[in-house]
């Protein structure tokens, strides 16, 4: 009789430790600067998409501070995001490494915005969180190569695609997305409001695109 109830009291140890791994929601981390801030407001895509996605199997977190570059990101990174054990980071960085080179003349220069990112997958795969990186989407949503800081954006995303073939690592091309988007829905070439309500932070259907092309990412 004591052996059946000390192997009924461990089964149901056995039982409880189980149900407890199998249901831990997978966490995800977006990490950014304002645009991600913003992200996680009523319409913002972190938001859209912690609503597509079961909340008994998903913990869906935005870490996203305005003006933030990518060293901001390696500062930050341990209090923000290690400290938290997420399963999944989605970094999204590199607007402001651009922009503010010429608006502050505080911007990045695109060695060392490589190094900093390259640093930032290291660590965070280095405590066994898997990564995807985003490339910096747009300063201005004119098409054709015609927005100012074009060619410097579509340097450092170049960079982050090179970065995710070198890491093997899932990339969201935000770049390349939202060109081929202007392409087809920007006919009067505007400098913002198809995607953007400013040239570079999203409205709602710049939210609903990205968060439409990170879901499956993140799954």
């Amino acid at each position: 009789m004591k052996t059946l109830l000390k192997t009924s009291i461990l089964l149901s140890f056995c039982l409880i430790a189980l149900t407890s791994m199998t249901f831990k929601p997978k966490r995800i981390i977006f990490f950014g600067d304002s645009i991600t801030q913003q992200g996680v407001s009523k319409n913002g895509y972190v938001t859209l998409i912690k609503k597509s996605l079961d909340s008994t199997k998903y913990d869906v977190i935005g870490a996203g501070i305005g003006g933030n570059k990518v060293y901001d990101l390696y500062l930050r990174l341990e209090d923000d995001v290690l400290n938290k054990k997420p399963d999944l980071v989605v970094i999204y960085v590199g607007i402001n490494d651009v922009w503010h080179k010429q608006s502050s003349h505080t911007g990045t220069d695109y060695d060392k915005y490589l190094k900093f990112y390259q640093a930032l997958i290291n660590k965070i795969q280095g405590v066994g969180s898997k990564v995807v990186l985003v490339t910096p989407s747009v300063v201005g949503e004119k098409k054709d190569g015609t927005n100012e800081l074009d060619t410097d954006l579509n340097k450092y995303a170049e960079g982050i695609r090179t970065l995710a073939a070198k890491n093997n690592l899932p990339i969201c091309d935000l770049r390349k997305i939202f060109a081929e988007y202007e392409a087809k829905n920007n006919p009067e070439d505007r400098e913002k409001g198809i995607l953007t309500v400013d040239r570079v932070h999203l409205n709602e259907t710049g939210n609903k695109l990205v968060a439409d092309q990170l879901l499956p990412l993140v799954k």
